[in-house]
């Protein structure tokens, strides 16, 4: 088992990170991060000496004066290294930098001297690093207006703002999900290198805004889960819908159609394949209690009521849907967030389930976690 310490943990990077790795908790052991402890010696100290792997996040990417963001990620840098010269720390360092270093901006040129510190610190130690530069990263719950245009665009665009392109830029790009496996990956290799991560894809700023302007309209607004040219799109799609006001946007419900032969009721309508299935719950039962990293699903109550219950992981905040067959409603899943479903009245209660892809017993995406 290794023991993996993330600093930045709170941070975009980081948060998806940690995460990932409490999912495999039988080969890692995250340990405990707090950024008040940069400033406090014997603190980080412990920290180091419970460590294998430390992958330094914690930085700053904008800020007003220039020389604050140059002075954070260099000063994190040089505290770090001092405390793995207070306690002869020979583990693995894995750092961030980004792929601004060859721009010769002030955030750029930070992370360059940042690596470069790392680099001649493990020369000197003995100790193996890796200073990995990363292309422009994508991904849920990323911070609009600083970490990328993507969370600007999503944040914007929920909100009912209009976005406006300052500069139609050609992006390279990677998902997060993709980043992190490549960072791992990267765990208890032995030689010392600088890696260069390559970008996955490559969209003008305009083409992304136009997929993003195509989901608010056909989902957001209306329901509709849209058509996926590829990978990309559906990464895309959940990053979108990451920034939802949960307790404003659902439950939402159907459009009943009555006449004098019953309900009618239009449960999803989709340009994409995947999977419909129909459960009965009795009185007082509890289904699900798990959570999804790329599934897009959706549960429709029918008939009787339920309680349908979300959670992001890592979070304690449980947001609460009460949804009636009297009044037919549905509620989607936002990947991250563990779900489920209870029966909370008198008789059983009917749902219908919607997910995007087949279930696949070797590759689930399925992680208990209760509510």
């Amino acid at each position: 088992m290794f023991k993996v310490g993330v600093t930045g943990s709170n941070g975009f990077i980081g948060w998806h990170l940690c995460r990932t790795l409490e999912l495999d908790n039988d080969k890692f052991q995250l340990i405990e991060f707090k950024r008040d402890w940069f400033n406090e010696d014997i603190n980080l100290d412990s920290f180091v000496l419970k460590c294998d792997i430390i992958v330094h996040l914690a930085g700053l990417n904008r800020h007003s004066e220039e020389s604050i963001i140059y002075n954070t990620n260099v000063g994190l840098a040089e505290r770090l290294i001092e405390s793995f010269k207070r306690i002869g720390f020979r583990g693995q360092v894995i750092f961030s930098s980004s792929i601004q270093e060859e721009r010769n901006n002030t955030f750029g040129n930070s992370k360059k001297v940042a690596r470069e510190l790392f680099a001649n610190w493990a020369k000197e130690s003995g100790a193996t690093f890796h200073g990995v530069v990363i292309p422009n990263v994508f991904g849920a719950f990323g911070v609009p207006f600083y970490n990328s245009v993507v969370s600007t665009f999503c944040h914007q665009l929920v909100n009912c703002e209009s976005p406006k392109i300052e500069t139609d830029a050609t992006l390279n790009l990677i998902y997060i999900n993709d980043l992190l496996k490549k960072t791992i990956d990267l765990f208890n290799t032995e030689t010392n290198v600088n890696v260069t991560i390559g970008h996955t894809d490559t969209y003008k700023v305009s083409e992304i805004l136009e997929l993003l302007i195509n989901f608010k309209n056909k989902y957001f607004e209306n329901g509709q889960i849209p058509s996926f040219n590829n990978q990309f799109e559906i990464n895309l799609f959940n990053t979108f819908r990451s920034y939802f006001n949960l307790n404003t946007h659902f439950p939402i419900k159907y459009k009943k159609n009555i006449d004098e032969r019953g309900n009618f009721v239009e449960i999803i309508r989709l340009e994409t394949g995947g999977q419909i299935s129909f459960s009965t719950t009795k009185k007082g039962i509890t289904r699900g209690n798990h959570f999804h990293t790329r599934k897009i699903e959706r549960f429709s109550v029918i008939k009787g009521k339920a309680l349908i219950q979300l959670r992001k992981i890592g979070s304690t905040e449980v947001y609460d849907f009460y949804l009636s067959g009297v009044e037919p409603a549905y509620v989607d899943m936002p990947i991250w967030y563990t779900h489920n479903i209870k029966n909370i009245g008198d008789e059983e209660l009917y749902t219908m389930f919607w997910i995007n892809e087949f279930y696949d017993a070797n590759d689930p995406d399925t992680y208990f976690e209760k509510v």
